[in-house]
């Protein structure tokens, strides 16, 4: 049996009163999102537990099989291992966003989409001046870099994702608790290097917003995992563009397939992706194809984009896989379904239940229709625990 995944990250929506009460699913021209809903099992799942942060870490976790009720230790950690980075088991992780602050209201969580060249350039020199032997800056993509806090060990520091307070006050939502002190002064010192640095001056120049500071959050320590091959007996691959994906990937024994021009927004490599899927299935058992375009149109608030990345997934990544698999297999199976929503209106994810489509070996039609959010709620077919979907996918 093969086995196929795509994660549209974020693409669930809430009916949005500027689409007069229609979601992004149901306005997107995706033909074989739709055919997967009618032609397989269509309903819904929901992978973000109650007490846990609403983020693709949670639900990732959950989408692969594993309860992160009982797993999950923060999200960078999972990030830090997809940049194979040594991990003391005493070693406190943070992310590090380069984020946009403008009057002590946070304006933007990404620092304007900046390029990874420029984040890293930008995160470099932080490193330089606020770096030392327990404090270790390490970049990332784009906007997503990481702070190492060597020998902290585990702490009671409460963080938010920067992402969860666009167009608010940063004041009730910076770091709190044990070890704050410390965290708030790295923040602060970081406004002082970036303020005239030489990149955000140009992407001022060219309207763009600059990186003002940098934001912690996300913290925790490394995870154990089983191996997936271990509980499943299948041996998976992951294509995504992002850190957090890939270090879920690693951390359960899959490998994972890098694709030339891809990237975590809109303009990422959609068609590439899609063959490094087809061309994956001749080595491992299972593929999963993550996006993130969807998820970063949601926290823009842009509809017409979140729509756009919709239909780039079902054209070049879902049609060419789900084709390749029917006429190549006499056994398969090919799952679709967000990880969260991340509504355009609210610009951040919420842990309602998600779509869910199942076609392939065994799955006959439940509750055939678009696949939309409104449809899927209507279904009888229902896994409300995400973990448990795994098994049901690979098993059932």
């Amino acid at each position: 049996m093969k086995y196929a995944i795509v994660i549209p990250d974020g693409a669930g929506d809430l009916p949005q009163e500027s689409l007069q009460g229609r979601t992004p699913f149901e306005l997107a021209d995706c033909p074989t999102f739709d055919r997967v809903a009618t032609e397989g099992r269509f309903g819904t799942t929901r992978n973000v537990p109650d007490g846990l942060p609403c983020g693709s870490d949670v639900a990732i976790l959950s989408v692969v099989g594993y309860d992160p009720r009982t797993v999950y230790t923060g999200r960078a950690p999972l990030e830090a291992l997809a940049q194979d980075i040594p991990l003391g088991k005493n070693d406190l992780v943070f992310r590090c966003n380069l984020v946009t602050v403008t009057d002590e209201t946070m304006i933007d969580n990404s620092a304007g989409g900046i390029s990874t060249e420029e984040g890293a350039a930008l995160i470099r020199d932080l490193a330089e001046a606020l770096g030392d032997e327990h404090w270790e800056f390490h970049p990332g993509v784009g906007y997503r870099h990481l702070l190492i806090h060597r020998g902290h060990g585990k702490s009671g520091l409460r963080t938010t994702a920067p992402h969860d307070i666009l167009g608010q006050p940063i004041k009730g939502h910076l770091p709190a608790g044990e070890g704050a002190d410390e965290l708030l002064r790295l923040m602060e010192a970081s406004r002082g290097i970036l303020a005239d640095h030489e990149i955000n001056r140009v992407r001022q120049d060219l309207g763009e917003h600059p990186a003002t500071q940098i934001w912690l959050w996300g913290e925790g320590l490394r995870p154990k995992l089983q191996p997936f091959h271990e509980r499943f007996a299948v041996h998976g691959a992951a294509i995504t563009a992002v850190d957090l994906v890939r270090g879920i990937a690693r951390a359960i024994g899959w490998k994972v397939i890098e694709v030339e021009g891809a990237n975590a927004y809109l303009n990422t490599n959609y068609r590439g992706k899609g063959q490094a899927a087809i061309r994956a299935l001749d080595d491992v058992d299972l593929v999963c194809v993550h996006i993130e375009a969807p998820d970063e149109s949601g926290h823009e608030g842009n509809a017409a984009h979140k729509i756009q990345a919709i239909e780039e997934i079902d054209r070049h990544i879902l049609a060419p896989l789900l084709a390749h698999m029917e006429s190549t297999y006499d056994a398969w199976r090919l799952m679709v379904l967000p990880d969260h929503l991340t509504p355009i209106n609210v610009r951040t994810h919420t842990s309602d239940p998600v779509p869910v489509g199942i076609i392939g070996t065994g799955m006959e039609p439940i509750h055939p229709g678009p696949f939309t959010e409104k449809h899927a709620a209507t279904s009888g077919f229902r896994i409300p625990v995400g973990h448990e979907l795994m098994e049901y996918f690979l098993r059932r």
